[in-house]
């Protein structure tokens, strides 16, 4: 069951290694392609942020951002292969923040061929995003095993007359 439950593991990381491979392999030393097209993304949230929350977003290089994405979830994936709920948090963080900013379906008319495209891509994140949250629950409502000979359960002990 343990070998089923790691294989598991594997596929679903697998999303987040490729995509982690990917972005490295086109880095480059401007961040690549992945940094020219979040470049926009970036700022039109960032004009959303301070406009509805009052709260300046600070510069910040496109190409640290997608270092730190690419970080994120080639950690959080090791980590998780070995089913630590802080590897399944890390790729949650990263999903959480990313998501809406990388599939901003929410500036587009419901009519445009581009709203459904970026919804239904946020939709799978949102799915991924679940899975995450569903294999933290679980990681957590499952009782530890203590190793230690004083934890065992024993035998009903003989009544002594």
């Amino acid at each position: 069951m343990a070998i089923l439950s790691f294989i598991g593991r594997v596929f679903f990381v697998s999303v987040f290694v490729l995509s982690a491979y990917q972005e490295f392999s086109e880095f480059g030393s401007d961040g690549g392609p992945a940094a020219k097209a979040l470049g926009p993304k970036f700022n039109v949230l960032s004009k959303h942020v301070a406009t509805h929350i009052g709260f300046e977003l600070p510069h910040v290089e496109m190409k640290h951002l997608i270092l730190g994405a690419i970080v994120l979830k080639s950690l959080g994936s090791l980590l998780f292969i070995f089913g630590s709920s802080v590897g399944a948090l890390l790729l949650l963080i990263h999903q959480a923040v990313a998501s809406p900013v990388l599939y901003d379906f929410y500036n587009y008319d419901v009519d445009k061929k581009e709203f459904v495209q970026l919804f239904f891509k946020f939709s799978q994140n949102l799915a991924l995003l679940g899975a995450l949250l569903f294999f933290i629950g679980m990681k957590n409502s499952m009782p530890r095993r203590s190793s230690s000979s004083s934890s065992k359960k024993k035998g009903p002990k003989a009544k002594a007359n």
